[in-house]
């Protein structure tokens, strides 16, 4: 398992990694993506909420579900919604001590803010790739996330999934791990 600051870094490299394909997703917010339901304006709007709602619990300890509500997206600010939620939450993970308790009220949780990271780089890196592919492009977090979010993604199938959070568990393949942690996590991924 990485260390806090590995995961910092890991965390602020698929942050970056997200602003390079929002930047290519304004042109496409119609697009339908791997999320039942959701289009590139909805997974966009859910991964800024996302973003903001963990910036303010790990600020504060604490923050209401409704910090976790995504915003209207539309081309002429996905961009700077982006980034400015990604900024938040760089600067709420930079100033948290990773011992400290973090109540996530969306999951009705307190975690440290190691597991609430743990938890982010997991969700950066599938949507992430969710956005890549209803883009028609391919994502591949650097191989520690890999390991991470394969790990996480087993315990959350053993579970028996995230209702309401991931689609249902599939199956592994065993051929690469990437896939697999997103076959774990509801996604189709070949």
């Amino acid at each position: 398992m990485m260390t806090f600051e590995e995961q910092k870094d890991s965390h602020r490299n698929l942050l970056d990694d997200t602003h390079r394909l929002v930047e290519q997703a304004v042109r496409g917010l119609e697009l339908p993506t791997p999320c039942d339901g959701w289009d590139v304006a909805a997974l966009l709007s859910h991964m800024v909420g996302q973003n903001d709602g963990f910036a303010a619990a790990v600020g504060t300890g604490s923050a209401p579900a409704d910090a976790y509500a995504g915003p209207l997206v539309t081309s002429a600010n996905a961009v700077t919604l982006w980034d400015g939620s990604a900024e938040r939450l760089r600067a709420a993970f930079d100033a948290a001590d990773p011992e400290a308790k973090v109540y996530l009220a969306e999951f009705d949780v307190e975690v440290t803010a190691a597991n609430a990271m743990r938890m982010q780089i997991l969700d950066a890196a599938v949507h992430a790739w969710d956005l890549a592919t209803s883009l028609g492009d391919d994502f591949r977090p650097a191989e520690p996330v890999v390991a991470d979010v394969l790990g996480f993604a087993r315990s959350i199938a053993a579970r028996g999934g995230t209702p309401g959070v991931f689609a249902a568990p599939l199956p592994e393949s065993g051929g690469d791990d990437w896939k697999d942690a997103l076959r774990l996590l509801g996604r189709d991924a070949r």
